[in-house]
């Protein structure tokens, strides 16, 4: 073989060992639970759902579209948006109708006495149907792949309205927060959620008086509850009992993970989620991630950056070496912390040293090879 050829065969093989001891640690690098299993889990969960109870009337509410068809009387005939008071108005009929709370059958009946008792259509033929269900709106933001305002024509739970928006991004926190408003009894005896058994107030159309006058005047925003649902609890443990009923109204927050900086001597240094594997960070951890040190960290050097609930930066001493050696605690990381492994000079110069050393030697013994 020409020296040529076997000078360029010990640079290849050099090159090759460089690259090995370098990308070692990341060929260990992390194995955790990605959002596509989380997401695949949550879809079974919702598919396999016994809770649902059989379908039912859909029950009119403040925001929906209905179309009302009186056969043969064009007139009465149109599409009206119940308001925000639950009502509606029709042409020459005096009052204004109460149709939230009533399911499309119940008010069919509604109209049909008010027209009879007022005259207008002797033996109606009414047909009511719901074009666009805007009255029963829960909300779902955050960490979700498609954050969505989603009409709830049946009973839900959080798993199920977790689907319907597409799953939680990668870095989704491992709770979930459900807002919601709080009740007021007096308004819901007056205006029950679900229909009768006898719609109220069918006779009492002929009567003179609206049953609305006019606009309720303006009121504080409702109370809220919060309530904070363990996420995990349900994916790991399929612990149902955390699968929450969500109402209409309801807002779903799912939380944005916090992330933690990982900087200095590492393989891949950059930020990683705090609840990558559904379980607090640790120094050990997000160094897993991280690709593991480099041969110049100096291991036990390491400071985590964090800030105060006043928000001044503060800096923790942390001696990696004892950790990885199991002689000391691993450290908890926070959600924005920073973690820096500073480069040591002296291992910096070695290694230069022998990369040198290593190229002199192997140009010595191509050198001799070829003579």
């Amino acid at each position: 073989m020409q020296p040529k050829g076997l000078r360029a065969l010990a640079l290849s093989l050099c090159f090759s060992a460089f690259l090995l001891l370098h990308a070692a640690p990341s060929l260990r690098a992390q194995n955790v639970e990605t959002s596509d299993k989380a997401n695949e889990r949550l879809r079974t969960l919702a598919a396999s759902s016994t809770h649902v109870p059989p379908p039912s009337d859909y029950v009119i509410g403040s925001g929906d579209l209905i179309n009302i068809q009186v056969f043969d009387v064009p007139e009465l005939s149109r599409e009206l948006r119940v308001s925000q008071t639950g009502t509606i108005g029709m042409p020459l009929v005096p009052v204004r109708l109460q149709v939230a709370g009533l399911t499309e059958i119940q008010t069919e009946r509604k109209i049909t006495e008010v027209l009879e008792a007022n005259g207008l259509v002797s033996h109606p033929e009414v047909s009511v149907t719901v074009k666009e269900k805007k009255s029963r709106p829960i909300t779902i933001v955050g960490a979700v792949a498609h954050p969505m305002v989603y009409q709830a024509d049946r009973q839900v739970t959080l798993i199920d309205v977790l689907a319907q928006a597409g799953g939680i991004t990668a870095d989704a926190a491992d709770h979930v927060i459900v807002t919601r408003a709080e009740r007021d009894n007096s308004q819901d005896a007056a205006q029950p959620d679900a229909p009768a058994d006898t719609p109220p107030a069918l006779g009492a159309s002929h009567d003179a008086t609206p049953s609305v006058s006019a606009e309720p005047p303006q009121i504080p925003p409702p109370l809220t509850n919060i309530i904070t649902v363990n996420l995990s609890q349900i994916l790991e443990a399929g612990d149902m009992a955390n699968n929450v009923l969500i109402q209409p109204g309801d807002v779903v927050t799912v939380p944005h993970a916090g992330i933690v900086y990982v900087l200095g001597a590492v393989s891949r240094p950059g930020g990683y989620t705090v609840t990558n594997d559904r379980a607090q960070l640790s120094t050990l951890k997000v160094l897993s991630l991280a690709g593991g040190l480099d041969r110049t960290a100096k291991s036990d050097r390491a400071v985590i950056v964090r800030k105060d609930a006043t928000g001044q930066q503060q800096q923790v001493d942390v001696d990696l070496k004892k950790i990885m050696k199991l002689e000391s605690e691993d450290v908890q990381l926070r959600p924005s912390d920073i973690l820096y492994i500073p480069r040591s000079t002296a291992k910096q110069a070695a290694i230069r040293a022998a990369e040198i050393a290593t190229a002199v030697g192997t140009g010595v013994l191509i050198y001799r090879v070829a003579q």
